[in-house]
């Protein structure tokens, strides 16, 4: 699939892209009957798949590229979320536009804070401090009475709405499609009832952040990223300043994760602590591993699994989870990899069983 794709000309690539974009945008307009959980606004749960595949793409910077384990990730997505909240409607009231980027500065800054002095440890050590970071800002925004407390904070400051024109969506009868003018959504106007201009916003976004990560990737930064990863040792040997690219990764992972976490908390109006669990933290990261860590495409789709499987099995009540834990359980017995792993660890596993193989051929010779 790969390689009939980079067969393809520039042309044609660059049309199939803009088409599957166009696509993405009107997917809550199509609203396809089989893909639209049944008994859910298809705009909201867009919207939450969105925020996943933000938060996951900023998770594998961390976790793919540079190869650091962070279990605490929901506690970016908090500190971006409070900081919109807090200086949007509890203690000012400055402009979302302005919030957005203030917003993921000010997780910039805190990961850059708890990275200096967590990075010098590496494995299990570092997973153990982002767990107990995530945990730690949770109960911070509990107690302290400066940000609300328990009580959260309400009146989150909403996108500018400029309302241009009116889209309809389409109605399904079968699988024959109609377009019903009756129901429509105004085009950038950020509401209560309709959560499809928020998609679009964090589509937006997204894409955005798709584009820097893959300059960064492809840059000088992205091998330094490899090298330490695969082995950080030699990297220093080879005078890649492991440290410094670390820190990168986290303040570029925490970066994201305060945008998503924005965005959440405009979409959402209200916010409290019980809104980042430290579930959020073992889905994010699941999202990352069931996609297959380093692979930018399958951490997307491990993100649209984590997300919107639990919504499709609403129809199954209190044994959605179930369904959704047994089947994480499956995909990790049989493809430990991830769905999409990376090119390199498909050539590693390629590599691995030609080993087995010699091995096996001396064995019996």
């Amino acid at each position: 699939m790969s390689e009939r794709w980079e067969r393809l000309p520039k042309w044609a690539r660059i049309v199939l892209l803009l088409l599957g974009a166009l696509l993405l945008y009107l997917l809550p307009l199509i609203d396809p009957p089989y893909l639209s959980p049944s008994g859910s606004d298809f705009g909201a749960v867009l919207f939450n798949v969105a925020a996943y595949v933000l938060v996951a793409l900023g998770l594998n910077v961390v976790v793919g590229y540079a190869g650091l384990l962070d279990l605490g990730y929901v506690g970016f997505y908090a500190i971006g979320a409070y900081t919109v909240g807090v200086l949007g409607s509890l203690h000012g009231h400055l402009p979302l536009l302005l919030l957005l980027p203030l917003a993921a500065v000010v997780t910039l800054v805190s990961g850059i804070i708890l990275g200096a002095p967590t990075l010098r440890v590496r494995g299990d050590y570092l997973a153990i401090v982002t767990l107990g970071f995530g945990e730690i800002v949770r109960l911070t925004l509990i107690n302290w009475g400066w940000v609300g407390q328990a009580a959260g904070i309400s009146d989150v400051p909403r996108p500018p709405s400029l309302s241009l024109f009116d889209l309809p969506h389409l109605s399904w009868n079968g699988g024959i499609a109609s377009i019903d003018l009756s129901n429509t959504t105004t085009f950038l106007k950020f509401g209560i009832l309709d959560q499809t201009p928020y998609y679009w916003l964090a589509l937006t976004v997204i894409f955005i952040v798709l584009f820097a990560e893959r300059m960064l990737v492809h840059s000088r930064v992205g091998r330094a990223w490899e090298a330490t990863r695969e082995d950080e040792d030699a990297a220093e040997l080879m005078g890649v300043p492991t440290f410094k690219f670390k820190l990168l990764a986290f303040a570029i992972g925490a970066f994201i994760g305060g945008l998503s976490g924005a965005l959440f908390a405009t979409r959402q109006a209200f916010i409290n602590p019980e809104s980042f669990p430290l579930l959020l933290s073992i889905l994010f990261i699941a999202a990352v591993v069931v996609g297959g860590a380093g692979n930018r495409l399958g951490v997307i789709i491990g993100a649209i699994v984590v997300s919107y499987l639990p919504e499709l099995f609403r129809p199954f009540a209190d044994f959605r989870v179930l369904i959704f834990g047994g089947l994480l359980v499956l995909l990790a017995n049989f493809r430990p990899q991830g769905l999409l792993p990376p090119k390199r660890t498909v050539r590693a596993k390629k590599l691995d069983e030609k080993f087995e193989e010699l091995e096996e051929g001396t064995a019996h010779a």
